[in-house]
């Protein structure tokens, strides 16, 4: 009889699509092929819209997680229960089985509401005690379920993210700079993709790009930090965009000079995964798992203050735009397909034991 897998395929029906999201997405499309031997049922609140999952919609507005998926669970007694977001139900029964993608909250507690912060925590302690192994997206974010909250180092198991495939859009180089000219960008530009707010480090990003005569600075991403906005703002050497999705995006990254990326934490790095696999040259920061996903295909400040280096880094760049074609090279090593497998096989070792 086939062992049979529930999976909380709940990120994935969400609307708006961040990281977690479109992690949990991307798995559950894939997870059924890589181990047809197994039985997979996927839970969600509402109907998943993009297509690939097939879930069984239980819907509850709130609670959905921790009263609404653990009741269905009881009735189904799956072998093993996944969990791609970290959230693990206090209720529910049998082995489990969840990915760590960051501990961000604990590293910036400030930016977390009292409620929020104890709700990341008392989940994420729960989740090192509930689970026999844990995931953790990057090495780094290993390193940190080791010193913050005392795993044993046996027990986390390293399984990176995919997303380093060719980009599934590719405008015209016309279309691309039209789109750019109406969201009134100017080239030369370096991009930086990620929310406006402290711990992603515009600052410093602005600053590095005014070292450099006639770069620009254009940042996409939604406005978390108003304070910080104003400020990128006041300078005449910034375009805020806010929040930039889809093809717009991609004719941003399309004709950037460089991703100029000097996050303080990353518990992956998307965007710079996303400017490798286009050949855009990648300015980052020796932080967190930054190195671990640009690897030798990127430029490196000595910290997210290194203004210096950052500025060395964009002025590389510029005068060697060659330098972007390592890129792809480095991101096909991470893989949905790789992401996929590597999770498999954490789950065959929970249902072997």
């Amino acid at each position: 009889m086939a062992r049979l897998i529930a999976v909380d395929a709940n990120p994935a029906s969400r609307l708006v699509q961040t990281g977690t999201e479109r992690y949990a997405l991307e798995l559950c499309r894939r997870l059924p092929a890589q181990a047809p031997d197994l039985d997979w049922i996927f839970y969600a609140s509402q109907p998943v819209v993009e297509p690939g999952v097939d879930a069984l919609v239980l819907p509850m507005r709130r609670l959905w997680s921790q009263l609404r998926l653990p009741a269905r669970l009881w009735r189904a007694r799956p072998d093993l229960l996944f969990a791609p977001s970290h959230v693990v139900p206090f209720l529910a029964p049998g082995r489990a089985l969840t990915v760590v993608h960051d501990l961000a909250f604990e590293h910036f507690p400030d930016a977390y509401d009292k409620a929020q912060l104890a709700y990341l925590r008392l989940t994420t302690r729960w989740a090192v005690r509930r689970c026999p192994e844990l995931i953790a997206v990057s090495q780094a974010t290993a390193d940190d379920l080791v010193a913050r909250y005392g795993v044993e180092r046996s027990r986390v198991a390293v399984v990176h993210p995919g997303g380093g495939e060719a980009p599934q859009i590719r405008l015209r180089p016309v279309e691309a700079a039209e789109r750019r000219r109406r969201l009134g960008v100017q080239v030369p530009y370096a991009l930086h993709v990620g929310r406006v707010e402290p711990r992603k480090n515009q600052a410093a990003a602005l600053a590095a790009v005014e070292q450099v005569p006639g770069l620009r600075l254009v940042s996409a991403g939604p406005v978390v930090d108003e304070a910080i906005a104003g400020r990128l703002r006041a300078s005449g050497r910034c375009l805020v965009l806010g929040r930039v999705d889809g093809p717009d995006l991609e004719a941003l990254y399309q004709g950037a000079a460089a991703l100029v990326f000097p996050s303080l934490y990353e518990g992956f790095g998307f965007p710079v995964l996303e400017a490798l696999r286009r050949g855009v040259p990648v300015v980052t920061v020796r932080a967190s798992s930054l190195p671990e996903v640009g690897g030798k295909a990127a430029l490196y400040a000595a910290g997210p203050d290194d203004v210096d280096g950052l500025a060395a880094g964009l002025r590389q760049a510029l005068e060697e735009p060659d330098f972007g074609r390592r890129g792809p090279a480095q991101a096909r090593r991470f893989t949905w397909e790789r992401c996929a497998a590597g999770v498999v096989e954490v789950m065959r070792r929970l249902l072997a034991r």
